[in-house]
């Protein structure tokens, strides 16, 4: 049957649970009425307070803060970017990270892929040497598989959760993410993701988001911070003041966010209003500039004193630590360095710099601009006492080592990758089914045309398995953006003899590449529905793909590539499973917000 959410109950913020970590208290509970109107001045207090720690623990960032020179306090500030590949894999490397522990005695490292215990070996041996424990940053916005690979848990993106629409999925998904974390030396991860993606033609969050309300983005968002939390993990959210709402991807330039303050706080504030309440430690401001806020040469938000002290740190009442977004992303350096843009973070009101080019560099010119009087030496202070805080929170100050054996144990553990699966099979959502095309009828033979936007990956694969061993016979045939017309001339013809066309789309979104379909796909898949052959269209990536052919008669979204979500797509276009999941966000001009087919339920 054809349901819709109903808006006071689905949208409804509902009760976060109570962290059951050491130290943490209960969380707020936000009622089922509709949200009080936003125009005015938040100014909500934090019922869970970021960066919790002990009194131990706050000795211990007093007594290092005391001790520290004024470039070892700007240094704290810095976190260059390394992957997670071992020693044998990249010696360069290794020595590059292991001079910057030592060398410049930076606070910590955002890390990139490796195999949990490489990325453990690595982070040990960094910590051996660092004469102040590291705090160890990663972007974990699919779960830790997303960086610990092989090996670990790899989760659906942030809008499979929104199409389920079940905060104890989130939840579980953060205390999931802060286990494996943890285990291999990570103590902080850049999520969640709280943008609430308003325009479709979005080209770089998309599915990185919950979805396009509020509400749901801020319910969803908050119990992913609990869990991780239960888990030990400190949190980030981003991308303050809002990325959902904007039309170009910050990795290649400055963005916009088309908002005024009013519309900021009814709309992209609401799930940073509940991540502050759930206890985020941290906020990642955006290289995104609100002119609507601050005029027609508004500048980044990470850059912006406004909507950082005035905005995040006054009306929202952030308490925790403020970080840049990398630093060698172009919407940060618009015709000005990579230190003076640190320098102008920092008088913005940021503590942590992430992942500047040059970091000895940058370090240097920051000290210069203290040692002129350009940053007051009060502001220094004030960040390396966040940062200190936060490895105290993370509890650095007592053991900043873990056991590699461990951490090949706890990544990937079974009951994790049941909890990927589970919320795969619960975000299926059947959007369009003219005809009865879903499930498929049984003996159908079935041609199956995958498209991608990444080259050489391997999506559609494990689909394509699915079907063959649930139908009469399963064609599989792979196209691109530069397949030629001749291809698809003869693909037409094989779509004539098959029962079924099922065409599987990894559209994603993907920094510096854009987001959408290339070549002669998108107008070959609408001439053949509108021949009047059964299509079904299966997305593994981005919703927002009917404008480019909308007579397709069937529609499922899988949100996702891999394993977890193509295996239960496959089920629920066999039947094996239903199609419990709803639309998180509206597709217009086609469908509204909270659509869903629910089969087989």
């Amino acid at each position: 049957m054809l349901t819709l959410r109903g808006v006071g109950g689905w949208l409804a913020v509902m009760a976060m649970a109570a962290c059951s970590s050491p130290g943490a208290g209960a969380h707020a509970v936000q009622g089922d009425s509709a949200p009080a109107p936003r125009d005015m001045p938040v100014q909500a207090a934090p019922a869970v307070q970021p960066l919790q720690t002990d009194a131990q623990g706050r000795a211990w960032v007093d007594g290092t803060l005391a001790g520290m020179t004024l470039r070892q306090r700007v240094a704290q500030l810095v976190f260059p970017w390394i992957s997670g590949r071992s020693a044998t894999q990249n010696p360069e490397e290794m020595e590059r990270m292991l001079a910057s522990v030592t060398r410049d005695e930076v606070g910590g490292f955002i890390i990139s892929t490796g195999s949990p215990g490489a990325t453990a070996a690595k982070l040990n041996a960094a910590q051996a040497r660092a004469p102040v424990p590291l705090l160890i940053v990663s972007d974990l916005e699919t779960g830790p598989g997303v960086r610990l690979t092989p090996g670990g848990t790899r989760m659906p993106p942030a809008m499979a959760f929104g199409a389920a629409g079940d905060t104890a999925l989130a939840r579980e998904a953060g205390r999931v993410t802060g286990l494996e974390a943890r285990a291999v030396g990570i103590q902080m991860t850049l999520g969640p993701i709280m943008d609430v993606n308003g325009n479709p033609r979005n080209p770089i969050i998309n599915i990185r988001s919950f979805g396009e309300s509020p509400d749901a983005v801020a319910r969803l968002s908050a119990a992913w911070v609990a869990g991780a939390r239960q888990g030990d993990l400190l949190t980030v959210g981003k991308h303050y003041p809002g990325h959902g709402d904007t039309h170009a991807d910050s990795h290649v330039g400055l963005v916009s966010i088309d908002a005024d303050a009013a519309r900021l706080r009814r709309v992209e504030f609401v799930p940073f209003e509940a991540g502050i309440r759930a206890g985020m430690d941290g906020v990642l401001a955006g290289h995104i500039a609100a002119p609507g806020v601050e005029g027609a040469n508004a500048p980044p938000a990470s850059q912006s004193p406004r909507l950082v002290q005035q905005m995040l740190r006054g009306e929202l009442n952030f308490r925790g630590i403020v970080f840049t977004d990398a630093l060698n992303m172009q919407g940060a350096t618009q015709g000005i360095s990579v230190t003076e843009a640190s320098i102008r973070s920092l008088l913005a009101g940021a503590d942590a710099l992430l992942q500047p080019p040059e970091h000895t560099a940058v370090i240097d010119g920051i000290v210069a601009a203290v040692e002129s009087g350009r940053i007051p030496r009060a502001r220094i202070d004030e960040a390396a006492r966040r940062v200190l805080t936060a490895k105290a929170a993370a509890g650095l100050h007592r053991a900043a080592r873990v056991d590699p054996a461990a951490a090949e144990s706890v990544t990937g553990a079974a009951a994790h990758v049941a909890l990927a699966d589970s919320v795969a099979a619960r975000s299926m959502t059947l959007v369009r089914n003219r005809g009865g095309l879903v499930p498929l009828a049984r003996g159908a033979r079935v041609l199956h045309v995958t498209y991608s936007n990444r080259g050489g990956s391997p999506s559609g694969s494990v689909l394509q398995r699915v079907l063959a061993a649930g139908t009469a016979g399963s064609e599989f045939v792979r196209v691109g953006a530069s397949t030629p017309a001749s291809t698809f001339a003869r693909l037409t013809a094989r779509a004539a003899q098959a029962d079924v066309v099922v065409v599987s789309v990894a559209v994603v979104p993907v920094q510096y590449q854009g987001l959408g379909l290339s070549g002669g796909f998108g107008p070959w898949v609408q001439s053949v529905a509108a021949s009047g052959r059964k299509v079904i269209v299966v997305s593994l990536g981005s919703p927002y793909l009917l404008d480019a052919f909308p007579a397709v008669p069937g529609y499922l979204l899988a949100w996702d590539v891999g394993e977890s979500a193509e295996s239960a797509a496959g089920r629920s276009l066999l039947g094996q499973a239903g199609t419990p999941g709803h639309l998180p966000v509206s597709l217009p001009p086609h469908h509204r917000l909270g659509e869903g087919i629910v089969l087989g339920q």
